[in-house]
């Protein structure tokens, strides 16, 4: 018969071990939960203290009276100069930037000396950013000293023909507001309520600061009535035409890049490219791009995003019958384009222009930039003081291979 003595011991070691075991465990528990609180709390401290440091030197800047920021005089003049520091009226934020972008338009106006809608020198410059709220004016709802924001750079009135037609991007009150590459920015009442958005706290500022550019592009792709699969082609390698490009590879397209410099080619291919034309020849750019497709019969939908003539007229030849021509590229005001109306009008070819965005549109755009499926980082591709503005303006107008450059006052 078992002795039921020598059974019962491996029981009680059993449970004894088990209790061991699960004090052990309780333990290790007790003391990770205890480093990651630990670790937590110091993240939290630091980013207070760092929130607060930010806070005292904004606080004394105000309080200073001024500021510098660059000021549009004319073509290729921009002087950095000490001017007012701006205070929040009625529903305004005051935002201390943190990041500003250079831009396809605003290298535009710095060699035209201004810009018939947005800007008239002498005049405060710039028009992408992200940045911290340092001031609320009275009556702003939704945000608060210290809060991270993306401030778009126009706000539609809401009340006009288009806007009632869901075309806010023509409002014929379209309000406008310049002055990023400065230290602090006023951002009215409109585009408070209307186009500011919260930047999720994963965002880097200064890629938030691309949801104006992308917004754009985003509204000029979705313009163009693309389908999943179709073959896209994208004339011109700069930040707007890289955007399209990046834009409608994530969606699906088959995606054409037409670029003339050597380090768009690399970027183009990055950002989602299946095939890259590298010319300077239009017949030969056309050529290319209809071989590419099946019995040479064209793309679904070419965009022009350079805005010259001679592109305009590219993106009509490379296009298939029934495809979609978008004229997405601003050119200077007058000019002119010759187009074949034959083959146009028995093609049943679509001409689309594309100007602007929406605020539905820039909500799009920053959801893109923070689902991480967006590459914000290849964009921005070099920094910047304010002071050394001028030396960025004149780099980019020399092609370089600078797509974007972030300006941290």
């Amino acid at each position: 018969m078992p002795n039921p003595v020598k059974r019962g011991r491996p029981t009680v070691d059993d449970v004894l071990q088990v209790g061991r075991s699960t004090v052990g465990d309780v333990l290790q528990i007790g003391r990770n939960t205890v480093e990651e609180v630990i670790h937590v709390g110091r993240s939290t401290v630091e980013e207070v203290i760092q929130v607060g440091r930010n806070t005292v030197e904004s606080a004394r800047q105000l309080r200073k009276g001024t500021m510098q920021a660059a000021v549009l005089h004319g073509r290729q003049d921009i002087r950095i100069e000490d001017v007012p520091v701006p205070r929040a009226g009625p529903g305004e934020l005051i935002v201390r930037v943190g990041a500003a972008l250079t831009c396809g338009t605003d290298l535009k106006v710095f060699r035209r000396g201004y810009h018939a809608r947005m800007i008239v020198p002498p005049a405060l410059f710039g028009h992408e950013l992200a940045g911290t709220v340092v001031e609320a004016g009275e009556g702003v709802e939704g945000f608060a000293n210290g809060s991270r924001v993306v401030a778009l750079n126009s706000a539609p009135c809401g009340q006009c023909y288009f806007c009632r037609r869901g075309q806010e991007n023509l409002c014929d009150d379209l309000l406008f507001n310049n002055g990023a590459y400065a230290e602090f920015i006023r951002i009215p009442a409109r585009i408070v309520s209307k186009n500011t958005l919260i930047v999720p706290d994963h965002v880097p500022l200064e890629n938030a600061a691309l949801t104006e550019p992308l917004a754009c592009a985003v509204h000029g792709f979705l313009d163009s009535n693309p389908h999943p699969e179709d073959t896209v082609a994208v004339i011109g390698g700069g930040p707007l035409g890289l955007m399209m490009v990046h834009v409608a590879a994530l969606s699906g397209c088959n995606v054409i890049a037409i670029v003339k410099h050597d380090g768009q080619v690399e970027a183009a291919k990055q950002l989602g490219a299946a095939h890259i034309i590298k010319s300077s020849s239009i017949q030969k750019a056309i050529r290319e791009t209809r071989a590419l497709t099946p019995n040479n019969r064209g793309v679904d939908i070419a965009i022009e995003a350079v805005g010259v003539p001679e592109s305009w007229e590219e993106a009509v030849e490379m296009v298939r019958k029934g495809g979609t021509v978008n004229f997405f590229g601003g050119c200077a005001l007058g000019t002119r384009v010759t187009l074949d109306t034959n083959r146009i009008h028995y093609s049943d070819i679509t001409l689309r222009a594309t100007f602007h965005h929406t605020p539905a549109i820039c909500r799009k755009a920053l959801d893109l930039i923070a689902s991480g499926r967006f590459q914000a980082g290849a964009f921005i591709t070099g920094h910047a003081h304010l002071y050394e503005l001028n030396r960025v303006f004149e780099k980019l107008m020399n092609r370089s291979s600078e797509i974007k450059t972030a300006i941290v006052p």
